[in-house]
């Protein structure tokens, strides 16, 4: 980045996050030095960057980008809202962004490419100008959304009303000009400093740290002490492979406060069509990213294997595949079939749910036995490498 030109610099980017950074390395040190610092501020600090981060996890990202399901008005109003004093743009130029980064993974096209460099993908992206702005094509449809819009085309002034004045006037209420600016330091610069850098994680240490459990196709990786700093984003193996699921954390236990806002949302009426990749999907996908693996170590070293290992192995992947290809025949039969609606008969209908089931069942059998088959190769597998 150190050899682009100046004219590549995007001007307006570098002083607002280079301004922002030293108001909170600078300015919160004196402020706190000079009058303290209440438990208040320090409230307000937590609760604009929890909806401020949220707005952009829940909104900008899940909703917005991914349209992994469906939210009312006043959900829809407020994420935007709040988004816009993230200062990360509009929903709209960032749906725009992060859809360009899916369909381009690790490629030139994607905007923030781990592949340059873990600086460029953290924040150099934003202040070196190295290839034209994402079009906003790949996002027809937020163009579409009234809403969505309106907030792109008042951005700059409801993200400086939303993210400055806000706070201000709430610590000025509190106490006069000396609370105001406190507030203004704390829940607005300092807050905008850890939001962005929590949203620059997901592009910078999601593909650098972590495990890749479900496909190995790209450099997004799973994490949880990352998942700990983005509100549940650093499950990003998971999100790459199931980008449209509206959780990240797909595991009850996973930490993922934006998969439990949605959910909470949905309990109270606010959001619906929450979208979930059928639980068969995500073994399957993790399984064939084992069965990559171990077809690696095999082949490396398949002169000292058992024939017999290799026969077995061999055979339960095939009844696998086989019993993938039933269960996803038969669950294309039934989603067309109850897509009929009134021109399917119920009976048909639950002879098809049935079937599905018997499929489900016999491929989740097929999948214990892969598991226990691959146990024994990679217990053959350490014995012929340790002897």
């Amino acid at each position: 980045m150190s050899s682009l030109p100046l004219k590549s610099i995007r001007w307006r980017n570098t002083l607002f996050l280079g301004g922002t950074l030293l108001g909170a390395l600078l300015g919160v040190p004196a402020y706190i030095w000079q009058f303290g610092l209440s438990g208040w501020q320090v409230a307000l600090f937590f609760v604009f960057f929890a909806l401020t981060g949220l707005s952009i996890t829940l909104g900008y990202h899940r909703l917005f980008a991914h349209l992994s399901f469906q939210a009312s008005s006043p959900v829809r109003f407020l994420t935007l809202l709040f988004g816009a004093a993230a200062f990360e743009n509009s929903a709209l130029s960032w749906a725009a962004d992060h859809r360009q980064h899916h369909k381009f993974v690790d490629h030139e096209e994607d905007p923030y490419d781990i592949s340059r460099g873990f600086l460029h993908a953290h924040v150099g992206w934003l202040l070196f100008r190295v290839k034209p702005d994402s079009p906003l094509d790949c996002a027809k449809d937020l163009q579409a959304d009234s809403l969505v819009a309106w907030q792109h085309r008042h951005y700059v002034p409801i993200a400086i009303l939303m993210s400055f004045v806000l706070p201000t006037l709430i610590g000025w209420c509190f106490g006069g000009w000396t609370a105001a600016l406190g507030s203004f330091l704390m829940a607005g610069v300092a807050r905008i400093v850890c939001v962005h850098h929590m949203t620059f994680f997901i592009n910078s240490l999601c593909h650098t740290l972590g495990r890749r459990p479900y496909s190995s196709r790209c450099t997004a990786r799973d994490s949880m002490l990352m998942a700990l700093f983005t509100f549940g984003e650093g499950y990003h193996n998971f999100h790459h492979e199931f980008q449209h699921d509206y959780r990240n954390g797909v595991n009850w236990w996973q930490f993922d406060p934006t998969k439990w806002s949605i959910w909470i949302l949905h309990q109270f009426g606010l959001v619906r069509q929450l979208r979930r990749v059928p639980h068969e999907e995500i073994v399957l996908a993790r399984v064939a990213e084992q069965q990559r693996r171990i077809s690696e170590k095999l082949e490396s070293a398949r002169a000292h294997i058992p024939e017999s290992i290799q026969r077995m192995l061999e055979n339960v992947q095939h009844r696998l595949q086989q019993a993938s290809k039933e269960w996803q025949d038969r669950k294309a039969e039934y989603r067309r079939t109850a897509n009929l609606k009134m021109e399917a008969s119920r009976e048909k209908v639950e002879q098809l749910r049935r079937e599905l089931r018997l499929a489900s069942a016999r491929l989740r059998a097929t999948i214990k036995e892969w598991r226990q088959t691959r146990r024994q190769v990679l217990s053959t597998l350490r014995r012929v490498t340790t002897s």
